[in-house]
């Protein structure tokens, strides 16, 4: 290693290079170094070297004999400016001295014209493995005052292979994923590679990326609809191409806005005296307690250590370490912990990290201050990308980065453990996910953070566990004194602190109130719902994991009504084979206790794509392979799932749901695969076979499909958007999307009175199951069956007991006849029948 000392080229106030007001230097794209922010118009030379060939005179290159290249731009966006205000004062291939001048600028005039004048000095290594070691920051500088150090590493490197002798491919693609190339699709990328000896790169707007290396990927920003180009070269390239293509082939439309996206940026309100903070929804629900501030504790990082070897060393064991970590913590996930925790031991393993981190050791640095400066710069770029979710990712580095750090200072990777008060309203800077885990959840009332957002890995987390929590509620809630009371509104969006005392008793009732009726609800759901006039209505649950099957037990659900296997298909690299799936199911019934189970096949199409089932460009996925016609395009992976869930016992519970039917030749061709399979394992009985009513035509012809199916099951979901013709994803119509509208109503009266006439059961698992103004006028119209979350099973429990069947039918004659959903909805509340 030899090191290269460079000295101030102009003189004024040096900042980091993350705070230069342009994300392509902030990014460190072009290299690594330092901002000037000038208070001269003179540039001079660095260091040593020759000037190299660049367009324009707002910027200067110097070539040193290291092989590295320094460049200084003077100000920002300044190539608008043209030759005006700037005199280069040397000529292309011309030797300079350290402090030679190199060219003279207009202070004035790019302080006016340009978006700033801060002049960011870059190493641009090229080829050479060079690292920045030493800098000078938040200072004031004169010409030729210590700037930075930088070691270079001179040794000869291995000869590579001709490019041409190696087998060469490539690819066009349009990005396909809903807000680009973010950490998930970044990981599942770099995953894909492993198998494959190929050096693979992805090229976007001139600029490219190591297509192993999660972190680099991230780093180009690249958007959903972009289209990119992939190179590999090697032995595997063809195949190594193949595998990315499976994940990139599907172009996509760019997605419509959120709701979450539209957001009014965060403030405090505090008209009328009071501290209010308005905040983003992460996780729904209203709670009241008193504030409990948590600051992380920094871990203590040695700057430089002689012995480079052992620091390398030490940080392998303690990256291992983590990695440990985080597969014994996946090991006992549940579903939404276990997509977090891969994408962080995907982040933890990353090519790119590595590099940086041995590079920094290499020039003398301390394996904390490698594994710091690596995600640091990472951080940065992310950062700089303006884009929300390359926050939230950036957030998941910062944990890492804690986690890596605590192994080498002799800690455990997990959180330190914090003592929190009941009704514990957290707030925090923001919320890292190795932080939540460690939380006790039973004293936790909501979380409120100043920074983060609404998709952020630790807002996960809180809904999956039902904890109400707002983020980017700004920085003055980090403000907010321990111990203050606090009312955290997640349904409006807004905090409030300290609020009156009358305000203060009134959500405290009504939080107590909610309260007392969930336990009474929860005290009798073990106890069957019947309607005042004798009449059973079965309430099932929906499930998608097992963790949500023995939830669904322990609070009253007469079995599954819908159980989703997406769950076991997606956020991987290849499809579930027969003994998985069966483990999976069987613990399902198991959880269930003998209830009845009804297993929907695999419903997944280019509206939910994943990476081992490269489906075809399709204009309107939701209306093309999806649902059914998926499984059926793909009869392999039909055959596997049939086949686990005949084996699963006691087999008289089990039940095979088929989504997305359209009529009886669907049905009919799964009954053959059934029937085969039934016959290969030697199973007697045929499992009850049934459908999902979600499209218009199965709902006219429920009459047919009733004649060759054992039941049916509404989806009211997909109903509604397909018979009103709404996206549910649409941020401006959703809202108009109500499955109480007169349209849906009618198709499911038409189905249910199909199944009727035949004796067949019927049942809706889908959101209108456990919406109170629905529940009465299902009954009314001859449902039986209800499938809804598990959570909500003691409340839809609650309202059958009230309801009479007789009033019911009464109700639901007069919902045919009205105009609209919110017409449907007024005459519930008149009638008061909904409760």
């Amino acid at each position: 290693m030899t090191s290269l000392e460079l000295r101030a080229p102009v003189a004024g106030w040096c900042l980091p290079l993350s705070e230069v007001p342009d994300p392509v230097f902030a990014a460190r794209m072009v290299g690594d170094g330092v901002g000037i922010d000038p208070t001269d118009g003179v540039l001079h030379a660095p260091c040593e070297g020759v000037v190299v060939p660049t367009r324009g005179t707002h910027a200067v290159t110097l070539r040193t004999v290291l092989g590295i290249d320094i460049l200084m731009h003077v100000g920002i966006d300044t190539v608008q400016m043209g030759s005006t205000g700037f005199e280069l004062l040397v000529r292309p291939g011309q030797s300079v001295r350290a402090g030679d001048p190199l060219l003279r600028f207009d202070l004035d005039l790019v302080a006016r014209h340009a978006k700033s004048a801060v002049t960011p000095v870059v190493v641009a290594t090229g080829d050479v493995e060079a690292v920045v070691t030493r800098r000078a920051e938040h200072r004031g500088l004169a010409v030729g005052d210590f700037l930075m150090e930088v070691r270079v590493d001179t040794t000869e490197t291995r000869a590579e292979p001709p490019v041409a002798e190696l087998a060469e491919a490539r690819g066009t693609f349009t990005v396909p994923f809903d807000h680009g190339i973010h950490a998930r699709p970044a990981a599942q990328l770099a995953a894909a590679l492993r198998p494959f000896a190929a050096d693979v790169s992805l090229v976007s707007r001139g600029r490219s990326a190591n297509l192993r290396s999660a972190v680099a990927l991230m780093t180009l920003g690249v958007h959903t609809g972009e289209t990119v180009e992939v190179r590999a070269v090697g032995p595997d390239a063809a195949r190594a191409l193949a595998a990315v293509a499976s994940l990139l082939a599907e172009p996509a439309a760019p997605p419509p806005p959120r709701a979450e996206a539209q957001a009014a940026r965060p403030r405090r309100t505090a008209d009328d005296g009071r501290g209010r903070y308005d905040a983003v929804i992460a996780s729904r629900g209203v709670a009241a307690g008193r504030a409990v501030q948590l600051i992380p504790a920094e871990v203590p990082i040695a700057p430089s250590s002689g012995d480079p070897a052992r620091e390398a060393s030490a940080l392998s064991a303690a990256v291992a370490t983590v990695a440990q970590y985080l597969e014994t913590l996946a090991a006992s996930a549940t579903a939404e912990q276990r997509t977090i925790v891969d994408a962080h031991m995907e982040l933890v393993r990353d090519p790119e990290l590595a590099r940086h981190a041995d590079g920094a050791i290499r020039g003398g640095a301390s394996a904390g201050a490698a594994w710091s400066g690596a995600t640091r710069a990472t951080i940065d770029a992310l950062t700089a990308l303006g884009d929300a979710r390359m926050l939230e990712r950036a957030t998941d580095l910062r944990d890492l980065e804690n986690q890596v750090l605590r192994v080498l200072a002799g800690q455990a990777p997990g959180a330190v453990r914090h003592d929190l008060p009941e009704q514990a309203v957290v707030v925090a800077d923001d919320i890292l996910p190795s932080l939540f885990v460690s939380l006790d959840r039973t004293r936790i009332a909501a979380i409120v953070t100043a920074r983060g957002g609404p998709t952020s890995h630790a807002a996960i987390l809180a809904a999956s566990m039902g904890i109400p929590m707002l983020v980017a509620a700004g920085s003055e809630i980090l403000d907010v004194p321990d111990g203050t009371r606090v009312v955290v509104d997640a349904v409006r969006g807004r905090v409030d602190v300290d609020p009156p005392a009358a305000e203060w008793d009134a959500v405290q009732r009504s939080i107590a109130d909610r309260a007392t009726q969930d336990a009474s609800d929860r005290a009798t759901a073990s106890q069957p719902a019947q309607t005042t006039d004798g009449v059973h209505v079965a309430v099932y649950a929906n499930c998608g994991s097992v963790e949500e099957a023995e939830a669904a037990a322990s609070l009253g659900a007469e079995g599954s009504g819908l159980v989703r296997t997406e769950f076991l298909f997606l956020e991987r690299r290849d499809a579930p084979d027969e003994e998985e799936q069966l483990r999976v199911y069987q613990r399902i019934a198991t959880a269930l206790a003998g209830r009845p189970v009804a297993i929907r096949t695999l419903d997944i199409g280019g509206d939910k794509p994943i990476p081992y089932l490269p489906l075809p460009r399709e204009e309107n996925p939701a209306l093309g392979l999806r649902g059914l016609r998926t499984s059926l395009w793909r009869p392999d992976l039909l055959r596997a799932q049939l086949r686990a869930m005949l084996r699963v016992q006691p087999a008289e519970h089990v039940r095979v749901l088929l989504p997305m039917v359209t009529d009886l030749d669907d049905v009919r061709a799964v009954r053959s695969v059934l029937d085969e399979e039934r016959a290969s394992l030697g199973v007697a009985a045929a499992p009850k076979l049934g459908v999902m009513i979600e499209t218009p035509a199965s709902a006219l012809l429920a009459d047919q499909l009733v004649r060759e199916v054992d039941f049916l099951s509404v989806g009211t979901n997909d109903l509604s958007q397909y018979a009103l013709a709404l996206d549910r994803g649409h941020a401006e119509l959703a809202p108009r999307l109500d499955g109480l509208h007169p349209a849906v109503l009618r198709l499911i009266a038409t189905a249910s009175a199909a199944a009727t006439a035949a004796g067949r059961e019927i049942a809706v698992c889908g959101g209108l199951g456990s919406d109170p103004d629905a529940i009465p006028i299902l009954l009314g119209l001859g449902i039986r069956e209800l499938s809804v979350v598990a959570g909500a099973v003691p409340r839809v429990k609650r309202i059958v007991r009230g309801l009479s069947e007789a009033a019911c039918r009464s109700l639901a004659t007069e919902a045919l006849a009205q105009t609209s959903a919110r017409a449907v909805r007024e005459l519930v509340q008149a009638k008061t029948l909904g409760t």
